[in-house]
């Protein structure tokens, strides 16, 4: 069905992905399963019409808000509670959120987030988990299951690997394209990240090389590993290291491809 190119008085730009949650039920569920507390550091990212924003903000002392779009920015300084508002009308991804971690006290993230960023926003976010407490996203449903993917899925890739190095993600609720507004053409799903507190899974220095390792086993996932890392890595050496050579890279854990990353180190 065709939609317009209006809402509530704001024109919709595709460009940005813009769908709006358009039910206050679905608003206060995702409330309560946040569970906001006063003096956290509350960053919403991309809160399009506040419909979000007006909820948090009463139970948080203050809200960090990043608006990429100039006339939603500018909506969001003319609210009655925009004085509890920090507005930045910036790309995400140029914000250093290292800026919003003071005092040791960890930043807590959330948003409705647009399936056009969404691979590139979430690998740009987990480097900064070491002061992340907690995320909360709403995503569209393939990206939610690639995120979730395990080894042997068609789904399972770098983003699998690299969001679950990082994060325990939980599924929380599955919400049908019915409830937005203008309707997209697939469901969304309600995530929880929560870094490990003892990372799961062992590497010896920085994720660079087990980014770059993931990078090259994917970017041809239909070959076998011996020929997709032979640039980085021989078959003797996988052997060595208890991996199948002749395996594809959808079929590899995330531990296996730390260990890579560890003997390569």
């Amino acid at each position: 069905m065709k939609y317009l190119n209006k809402y509530k008085g704001i024109i919709i730009k595709k460009k940005f992905g813009q769908h709006f949650i358009d039910n206050y039920l679905i608003r206060k569920k995702i409330v309560y399963l946040v569970k906001p507390k006063y003096k956290d550091i509350l960053i919403e990212i991309g809160p399009g019409l506040a419909s979000l924003t007006c909820l948090f903000v009463k139970l948080v002392k203050k809200l960090f808000i990043i608006e990429l779009d100039e006339q939603l920015s500018e909506k969001l300084c003319n609210l009655y509670f925009s004085k509890k508002l920090i507005i930045f009308q910036k790309n995400v991804l140029d914000i250093n959120f290292n800026i919003f971690f003071n005092n040791n006290v960890l930043i807590r993230i959330f948003g409705n987030i647009p399936y056009n960023i969404s691979t590139k926003l979430f690998m740009y976010l987990f480097t900064f988990s070491n002061i992340i407490f907690d995320m909360n996203f709403m995503v569209q449903k393939e990206v939610a299951y690639r995120l979730l993917a395990s080894p042997g899925s068609k789904l399972y890739g770098r983003l699998s690997i690299i969001s679950q190095y990082y994060f325990k993600i939980s599924k929380l609720f599955f919400l049908p394209s019915i409830y937005f507004y203008p309707k997209p053409k697939v469901d969304s799903i309600f995530l929880n990240f929560t870094p490990y507190k003892k990372k799961k899974y062992y590497l010896k220095n920085s994720i660079n090389v087990l980014s770059y390792i993931t990078f090259l086993a994917f970017c041809k996932r239909r070959k076998i590993l011996k020929n997709s890392l032979s640039s980085v890595i021989t078959e003797k050496q996988l052997i060595q290291l208890n991996i199948n050579p002749f395996l594809r890279a959808e079929n590899v854990t995330i531990q296996q491809y730390c260990n890579i990353a560890n003997y390569l180190l």
